[in-house]
């Protein structure tokens, strides 16, 4: 049997990817930060771990109590949006836990949990075309821009660095998704969305270690 670790998994994409592997046979382990919360996860059919993630005690505390379980996939989709992001409206606190949840948690995952990774060996975190460098031609939402651009940075250095380990990494682009931080006028379904960038992830190969990849399999630009 398979096994997934998927981060931020109460809502959104993150339930969702718990729901589609957990149909297809594949043991998922799931965190959430809040216990309260964890409910959704567990009732689709993950073993649930309050952590989190941006905590480096939390993840060593994690990792400890996976009991020597090996992984195929680890997955790092727990994200968040933040607050005052605008120029004139700024937040230094609220920008820092933007970069520690969206870009430091991924490197803190990898980190503890690379060695645990056996078989498909793949770690994968799901970034954002708001990450992008050549796609922003808006501007603003300076703290997620930046914390996605630091993801993708993180994901290169690490398809470095884990290949001589034999791991595949991947930076994923989930589409606009109607999930609470997408909104409602997004115009991609959350199954949608996770059954596109599980393809991605299932025809990865080593040599795709360190790309930028749409849920349709193109390449993103960074």
């Amino acid at each position: 049997m398979p096994t997934i670790l998927i981060t931020g998994a109460n809502r959104g994409l993150g339930l969702e990817f718990v729901r589609q592997y957990a149909a297809d046979g594949w043991r998922v382990i799931a965190t959430v930060r809040d216990p309260l919360k964890g409910r959704a996860a567990s009732d689709a059919g993950a073993e649930v771990h309050v952590c989190d993630v941006a905590d480096p005690r939390q993840v060593a505390r994690l990792a400890g109590s996976l009991d020597g379980a090996g992984l195929d996939v680890l997955l790092c989709n727990a994200g968040v949006w933040g607050e005052h992001q605008a120029l004139g409206d700024l937040d230094a606190e609220s920008f820092l836990r933007v970069m520690r949840v969206n870009a430091l948690a991924p490197l803190l995952l990898a980190d503890a949990l690379a060695d645990r990774l056996v078989g498909r060996k793949l770690v994968a975190a799901v970034s954002s075309k708001m990450g992008s460098i050549a796609e922003n031609t808006s501007g603003g939402d300076y703290a997620y821009r930046a914390s996605k651009a630091a993801l993708d940075m993180v994901i290169k250095s690490l398809s470095i660095d884990l290949a001589p380990r034999g791991i595949t990494v991947l930076a994923l682009s989930p589409g606009w998704v109607k999930t609470d931080m997408g909104g409602p006028s997004a115009p991609l379904e959350a199954p949608e969305s996770v059954a596109g960038m599980r393809r991605v992830m299932a025809a990865a190969s080593p040599a795709d270690s360190g790309s930028f990849l749409h849920y349709d399999g193109s390449v993103v630009p960074w």
